[in-house]
């Protein structure tokens, strides 16, 4: 199948083979109707992108996709059709394309403009910001962008990202159907705008926010190895506040889609690697510092950095006439007149404290009145980016608490709190951070917030401001920081005092220890600050996580890919290219072209499903095991990690049956023969030692159990919280090696369990053991097969597998090692489930007994 994006229709349709070389450095023209596909030029001066003759040199090309392009778009001013479109400079988006740097990417844009563009001139508008900007835009109905927009992304996941339960009417958005097929159907708009300019084999898609979390399922179901990263610049609720969500799984499963998911903080990664724990049952693992998630044979990686500022356009702001005339203004404001400003810079919502920063005003000038007439808080708050009744509580606490302050400590020609509510221009807010002595960002819960950075580069200023501030430029610069713990740059900025917003008093104490701070210690703060704010900007955030998206899609190319499940449950199955699933044909046919016979099956997962709580087999088992033995040229063995005197009795009627019991280390060829053991009897002393040791993690851990066998110990944790059962299985994995340390003895992690058992036991010795015994009675097998479903397993598919070139297997054997489930393994065949498992052993069970002679 070829996974390119043909732009060229006609092309197609005739048959003849695409031109890939010129596609791969064109971007098509925009499909604005449905259905209908605007022609490629043919004048390569007319493209986009230069045509490759006239480079040798072939660029990486990425696409970022967001919910808002970084343009500004205004009406010509002469009343006459048309637009006026300008680079947003303050878009992370734009920001992110100047870190990157132009000369090694080409990069696209996708996403919606802030202005709504009528459907006339959608076309021109979509070929105007490709050719000029390369941007492609996103076209949305009013109604279905209100829906999208401000219905399920700020009035539902937006609350629910940031801690707020809709426990009544009032607190967020109750879960509402239609919004969500609403924000389902935005992003499915979205995936069809990217496939008009994509190129899967060759580009980079990278997808950010909360907005567009349902959009990898989408693209991935359209090109399987499309290379695709996704950055949530949100908090990620914990698994408590999450699983609250109805379509919880679908978000999870459409963000599993990607092949590098992005956070700010550890804590937002570990809430969601919790959340696909509890509610998917995936689990994570890290190797050499990367964290991947195993999901159906793809690894989906794990990025933990917070996004940077642009140090480009904030220095050359620092550098305008206009910061320095609005800094001069006022240091005469403030300064000149005996006063220290802090500052708080926040939008107008209610995650942003506003109203707790007031009041922690308030309290420091009721505790300490020697600031009173002395310190000023300056608070600017930018206008919401939602809508709603929450909005207006915020302004309205915010308007009543600003007053009372006033009236309370203000007197003529001072105010305690300055309130600007209406939009700056970038270069004052600039300025107030330059004035500032203390910056304040007091969120309640905030995915990033550069604020704090935005303030550190500016306090260390430039030679023209110095001089405006009056000081030397050689001397060293202060500043100071209080932050809330709740917000995503709190753990980079380890010399911010950080505070609990929601405790009033610490914050009031915060704000005059950083009045009262000595200027040396502000100027090693402010030092460390700069140091790790400089060298960790935009650029080097973006070349970061593209690194990581190159190095996670490099396996692309050698896995086999294939789409399973309907709707926002598809996912992408990856296998290596020889992991075949096995069929029912072929291996019946290998069943009846040979004579002689060895089959080995594990039981729990294999026969019998790990979740049943009676795991005595049926008789349907029983049945297809004694029909496989009836044939004298068949030697089946079962082997399970179960104890001895269990699988005795369960497997009683099976006359002809091998068993191995506790992983191999006893064994028997048939029922009325003797138990024998693969190693030599060991000492189980060590019981005595490790048996305190569970039980004690077995007390303190609710749901596990300890599974005393005659040559091991298992501690299970199968119905222990899923977090608290693997931390405590760590802790006792590391306990029981320590206090094992000088005993004959491994110890073992496995699905929910830690097992001690004797040194050397494991399932290929069984595998040995039955390729020799029938070596020794001159049976070489010419058909072998071997099926387990866990990492014990796999001991056996490798013995199985490298006994093929060697004398205990018939040369040109039919060798069948089989998983259960896809995934990683030794085995180079697979079946999806038990169900599949049995009713492969019944159909070979069905040809034996029509060979065997009655």
């Amino acid at each position: 199948m070829v996974s390119k994006s043909y732009s060229n229709l006609l092309e197609l349709a005739s048959g003849e083979a695409p031109s890939f070389g010129r596609m791969r450095r064109r971007i098509p023209r925009i499909m604005t109707v449905a259905g209908i596909i605007s022609d490629l030029d043919d004048d390569p001066a007319d493209s986009v992108c230069s045509d490759p003759s006239s480079s040798s040199v072939q660029r990486d090309r990425i696409i970022i996709v967001a919910n808002q392009l970084p343009i500004r778009a205004q009406r010509k001013s002469d009343n006459s059709k048309g637009w006026i479109f300008s680079w947003d400079e303050n878009s992370l988006l734009l920001q992110l394309k100047d870190g990157l740097g132009d000369d090694d990417i080409e990069v696209i844009y996708v996403g919606c403009l802030k202005e709504e563009i009528h459907v006339n001139e959608q076309d021109e508008v979509s070929q105007i910001l490709l050719d000029t900007f390369k941007c492609v835009p996103t076209f949305l109905p009013p109604d279905l962008f209100s829906r999208y927009y401000h219905g399920f992304c700020k009035q539902q996941l937006w609350p629910l990202f940031h801690y707020m339960l809709p426990l009544s009417p009032d607190l967020g958005g109750r879960f509402n159907r239609s919004l969500w097929q609403a924000y389902v159907s935005v992003n499915k708009i979205f995936a069809d705008r990217i496939m008009e300019v994509i190129n899967p084999e060759d580009d980079f898609v990278w997808v950010h926010d909360y907005h567009l979390m349902v959009l990898p399922t989408f693209l991935r179901k359209r090109f399987n190895r499309v290379k695709l990263g996704f950055f949530l610049h949100s908090p990620f609720p914990s698994s408590e506040i999450y699983k609250t969500l109805p379509i919880r799984e679908e978000i999870l499963r459409a963000l599993l889609n990607s092949d590098l998911i992005g956070f700010h903080t550890f804590d937002y990664a570990r809430h969601f690697l919790s959340c696909c724990s509890r509610m998917l049952g995936l689990t994570y693992e890290s190797k050499r510092g990367y964290i991947g998630l195993e999901y159906y044979g793809r690894t989906v990686s794990i990025k933990i950095l917070p996004v940077g500022i642009h140090m480009g356009q904030l220095q050359s702001v620092l550098s305008l006439p206009g910061t320095e005339a609005k800094v001069y203004e006022l240091i005469k404001q403030f300064h000149d007149q005996g006063k220290v400003m802090l500052l708080g810079v926040d939008d107008m919502d209610i995650f942003k404290g506003i109203s707790l920063k007031l009041l922690a005003m308030e309290q420091l000038l009721i505790q300490h009145p020697e600031w009173q007439g002395k310190v000023v808080l300056v608070q600017i708050a930018n206008p919401a980016r939602g809508r709603g009744k929450d909005v207006k509580e915020v302004q309205a606490e915010t308007y009543s608490t600003v007053e009372r302050i006033n009236q309370t400590f203000g007197k003529p020609g001072y105010d305690p709190v300055v309130l600007i509510d209406e939009p700056l221009k970038f270069y004052e807010r600039i300025a107030y951070y330059v004035v500032a002595e203390c910056c304040l960002v007091t969120a309640v819960r905030d995915g990033m917030n550069l604020i704090p950075y935005e303030y550190i580069i500016s306090r260390q200023g430039n030679e023209k401001l110095d001089k405006v501030l009056g000081s030397e430029p050689s001397s060293p610069k202060k500043s100071m920081l209080v932050v809330s713990e709740f917000i995503g740059c709190s753990p980079s900025l380890s010399g911010a005092i950080r505070v609990n917003p929601w405790n009033i008093d610490a914050v009031s104490d915060a704000m005059d220890s950083a009045l009262e701070m000595a200027d040396q210690e502000k100027q090693l703060r402010h030092e460390k600050h700069y140091r790790y704010v400089s060298t960790h900007d935009v650029g080097y955030w973006a070349r970061s996580f593209l690194q990581d998206l190159e190095r996670t899609c490099r396996e692309h190319v050698r896995q086999r890919c294939w789409g399973i499940g309907f709707g926002l449950s598809f996912r992408v199955v990856a296998l290596d290219p020889n992991f075949k699933k096995l069929s029912m044909e072929h291996i019946v046919s290998a069943y009846k072209r040979t004579t002689t016979r060895a089959i080995l099956l594990d039981y729990d997962g294999t026969l019998m499903p790990q979740a049943s709580i009676d795991k005595s087999p049926n008789s349907k088992t029983i049945d297809i095991l004694n029909s496989l033995c009836r044939d004298k040229n068949n030697m089946v063995f079962l082997v399970s990690a179960k104890s001895r005197k269990t699988l005795a009795e369960w497997f009683s009627p099976c006359e002809n049956l091998g068993i191995a019991a506790e992983h191999g280390y006893f064994f028997r060829l048939r029922r009325d023969e003797e138990w024998e053991t693969c190693i030599p009897v060991a000492d189980c002393g060590w019981k005595q030692i490790a048996e305190p040791v569970m039980k004690l993690y077995t007390e303190t851990t609710d749901g596990s159990t300890i599974e005393d066998k005659e040559t091991a110990l298992v501690w299970s944790y199968e119905d222990a919280d899923p977090d608290f059962g693997s931390c405590q299985a760590k802790e006792l994995l590391d306990h029981l090696e320590s206090v094992l340390a000088n005993e004959p003895v491994t110890v073992k992690s496995g699905q929910n369990l830690v097992e001690v058992k004797p040194q050397g036991v494991n399932k290929g010795l069984v595998a040995k053991r039955l390729l020799s015994t029938m070596q020794e009675r001159e049976m070489l097998p010419d058909f072998v097969l071997c099926v387990g479903d866990d990492r014990s397993d796999e001991d056996m598919f490798e013995v199985i597998i490298s006994s093929m070139a060697g004398p205990s297997i018939a040369p040109r054997a039919e060798v069948f090692a089989c998983t259960v489930g896809r995934k990683p393994s030794k085995a180079k065949y697979y079946l999806d489930d038990t169900v599949e498992i049995v009713r492969l052993m019944q159909g070979l069970a069905c040809v034996a007994d029509q060979m065997v002679p009655v």
